[in-house]
């Protein structure tokens, strides 16, 4: 299990390295906070924070973190896809997203 962990902590360390606006971290940190979230409200969440994003590039970078990083789960209803992140995940992105985190010794 410890592997597993390491795995999914380097893939999301990856995953925010280009992560120059903070959107990304924004929005795993909306995954902790939110129990579920449609695009749309990821979406406005985002906007809200202040960020330049358009729909598509939400959806692309939920959809992202969906089949690449493998942390979100999701299920269809009539309107939208709702996600959620996966439990297992739940610690390992708290790890990553916290302020004196693996990552932000890298990025400085």
């Amino acid at each position: 299990m410890k592997k597993i962990d390491e795995s999914a902590k380097n893939r999301l360390l990856k995953f925010l390295m280009n992560d120059k606006k903070g959107i990304r971290k924004s929005l795993l940190n909306l995954f902790l906070q939110a129990k579920s979230c449609t695009t749309v409200e990821i979406y406005d969440f985002l906007i809200k924070q202040g960020f330049n994003v358009n729909y598509r590039a939400v959806s692309a970078m939920v959809g992202q973190m969906h089949s690449r990083l493998g942390i979100l789960r999701f299920y269809l209803t009539n309107e939208h896809n709702v996600y959620t992140l996966k439990e297992d995940y739940f610690d390992i992105v708290k790890t990553v997203t916290t302020p004196f985190s693996t990552w932000d010794s890298i990025s400085q």
